[in-house]
């Protein structure tokens, strides 16, 4: 019964933060694509440059420094089958407060034709610290627009500026929800993803300044919650006719799992502090998993004699606060997994891992069962 039950939360978590991720429309943009938009953009875009940036989302920036070499022009094209906004924003430092951003849609009420670009400003997390028409972006004038063609969305502008900041973000708004007039407020995105770009060269990078860290604050808090834990549970309960060497390896386990749990959370909070992420779900569970983790250390110090009429309360108390927090962590692992706009290559090495755990518990249960 306890298999199945991770097994349906493994296949639920799975469905709701890898194979529910955004698929790229069959007709999305390449930069093997002519780009043929002159009639509708108020500048050239025949010799566009063009970088594949966002390969999740189908994002490609094409961009240009003309003739006139404080003059830059840029066109980002998307999938228009996502029926949100798409935003680009430009950074000092890769985070997103701070940021100016482009950010364009077109509504069903334009008759999918025409749509609305704006600037805004990123002031804060919340989306009323969102400012339209603000912003450190010097836009030419009338060089915005938001067209969508072919089940392809394309926003074009032109920045007057020596040099474009080189950390960009990317951002793809709530299905069908979008900015209306008279405030224009901006909705929380749906998911985003930072880049560096190399304008010289022709580069882009899903690079920020904190990578490492925001990879080893994954690593340690999968491999610390989401793996040792479970392995650690499996020895307890399958294991036990190994006494007293299976209390020394779960004790080690989960003491070695904590340890790199909460070295992981440390590394969000630093993270977050950094970048300024709009993660509160996310923090907040992971908050919530720690708690768990630091009542289980207290309960260890405070475990009752074997031969206590309280052990049986106690053994009922820390079973299951563990199955808990097995069960937040998995969850909270693979929304972190796809809060970072990724892709499903960490979605599925993470699912494979589970899926792994399952089958031995499988076996293990099984063969309990038949000694009992």
């Amino acid at each position: 019964m306890k298999s199945s039950l991770l097994f349906m939360i493994f296949i639920i978590t799975i469905d709701i933060y890898g194979l529910s991720s955004s698929l790229v429309n069959a007709q999305a943009d390449s930069c093997s694509s002519n780009l043929s938009l002159s009639n509708s953009v108020p500048f050239d875009t025949t010799s566009l440059h063009c970088l594949a940036v966002w390969d999740s989302q189908g994002f490609i920036l094409r961009y240009l420094q003309t003739n006139n070499a404080s003059i830059w022009s840029f066109v980002v094209s998307a999938p228009a089958d996502t029926n949100s906004y798409i935003a680009i924003g430009f950074s000092t430092n890769g985070a997103m407060v701070g940021s100016s951003a482009m950010v364009g849609w077109v509504s069903s009420s334009s008759n999918g034709n025409v749509g609305m670009a704006k600037q805004y400003y990123l002031s804060g997390n919340s989306p009323n610290l969102v400012k339209p028409d603000q912003g450190s972006l010097q836009l030419v004038s009338n060089s915005a627009t938001i067209i969508s063609q072919n089940s392809i969305l394309y926003m074009a502008f032109q920045l007057q500026t020596n040099q474009p900041e080189s950390q960009l973000l990317y951002a793809v708004g709530p299905t069908g929800v979008f900015p209306s007039a008279p405030d224009y407020q901006l909705s929380e995105h749906r998911t985003m993803v930072s880049t560096s770009i190399n304008y010289a060269a022709g580069q882009s990078a899903s690079e920020s300044p904190y990578t490492g860290l925001r990879r080893g604050h994954g690593i340690l808090a999968m491999l610390g919650w989401g793996i040792l834990m479970i392995i650690g549970t499996i020895v307890a309960r399958y294991f036990k006719h190994k006494d007293p060497i299976w209390f020394y390896l779960h004790i080690s386990l989960q003491s070695v799992g904590f340890i790199l749990g909460v070295i992981g959370v440390i590394c969000g909070f630093i993270l977050n502090n950094h970048v300024n992420a709009n993660v509160g779900t996310h923090k907040s569970i992971g908050i919530f998993i720690l708690l768990l983790g630091c009542l289980q250390v207290m309960a260890l110090l405070a475990r009752p004699n074997k031969d206590s009429k309280f052990r049986k309360y106690w053994n009922w108390y820390h079973q299951n606060v563990g199955r808990i927090l097995i069960i937040l962590a998995i969850v909270n692992i693979f929304y972190g997994i796809n809060l970072t706009g990724t892709g499903h290559g960490w979605t599925a090495g993470y699912g494979v891992l589970l899926a792994v755990l399952f089958i031995i518990t499988f076996v293990l249960e099984i063969r309990f069962w038949i000694r009992r």
